[in-house]
């Protein structure tokens, strides 16, 4: 059985590290949600916006896989970049959606988790004071909707790049929000918190870059498999993000890779055929 994971939030949830700045991941076990159905996930898994990338939920799956060699994970995709809380609230169309999505994934896995990464929005005109309560209100209802009342909850922090960024003048609140994400971890139960310390952003100072993104996933990982919220950087991120990377591609996973590349117009009708040889008689 699927072991999934709900990703609910805003951009940095969804994605926003550039494609071109770390090596793509692809492993046949780790499955994405799409129409209600799993398939290999491919990055960007979150697609919300043209400009979607790298988010933290392929390095979570990556490190999740390490510990689990011999099952599946599933993401169930549902942050909307630019979302407030307000926008989030019960019976809104994205709380709506995410709680449909993950009753769809309920059909054929078990719902393990949910990630969320959002508070962007609430870092101005005084929103930060009542996110707190918000949250509160919204945790309980995905908890009581999705009948797992138990279900861990991690959020993480916000990039500490946010106010000295183009666009920092529009997020002066955000210590206050991280604050509020930090106590609620503190008293809520199976809820954890994930620093953003020592994480960088894209040129645009809002959003996490990709490298960034791959070692944030591992944070929240951590904090996952410890049931613990996770205060600094991990020693030996880089290397395990490396390790993910890196991985061996199995011959499926290779000529999965060719077809991907040939339906795009990447490769060659004759080239193609000529690798599949080469790999098949390998």
């Amino acid at each position: 059985m699927i072991s999934s994971f709900l990703m609910i939030g805003q951009s940095n949830m969804a994605g926003r590290g550039y494609l071109r700045d770390v090596r793509q991941l692809y492993d046949e076990q780790i499955k994405m949600l799409v129409n209600g159905r799993w398939q290999t996930m491919t990055e960007p898994i979150n697609r919300d916006r043209p400009t979607s990338g790298i988010g933290l939920a392929a390095s979570f799956a990556g490190a999740w896989r390490l510990a689990n060699e011999n099952k599946q994970i599933g993401l169930i995709a549902c942050a909307e970049g630019g979302s407030s809380l307000e926008d989030w609230e019960v019976g809104g169309a994205l709380f709506d959606h995410a709680i449909f999505q993950a009753r769809l994934a309920k059909r054929t896995s078990t719902l393990s988790g949910i990630l969320w990464h959002q508070g962007e929005n609430d870092s101005f005109g005084g929103r930060s004071a009542f996110y707190y309560d918000k949250l509160n209100i919204i945790v309980d209802a995905f908890r009581s909707e999705l009948n797992a009342p138990e279900i861990p909850f991690i959020s993480g922090g916000i990039g500490e790049f946010l106010s000295a960024g183009r666009y920092g003048k529009y997020f002066t609140e955000y210590n206050e929000v991280n604050h509020a994400l930090q106590k609620y971890a503190d008293e809520k139960p199976n809820t954890y918190f994930v620093t953003a310390t020592g994480l960088t952003a894209n040129q645009d100072g809002l959003h996490f870059d990709a490298v960034s993104q791959r070692k944030f996933g591992i944070r929240y990982f951590e904090s996952f498999s410890k049931k613990q919220s996770i205060l600094a950087p991990l020693a030996g991120e880089n290397e395990l993000v490396n390790l993910i990377q890196d991985r061996t591609l199995t011959k499926k996973e290779q000529i999965d890779m060719l077809e991907i590349q040939f339906a795009s117009g990447q490769l060659s009708s004759n080239d193609f055929d000529e690798e599949v040889t080469r790999l098949n008689n390998s």
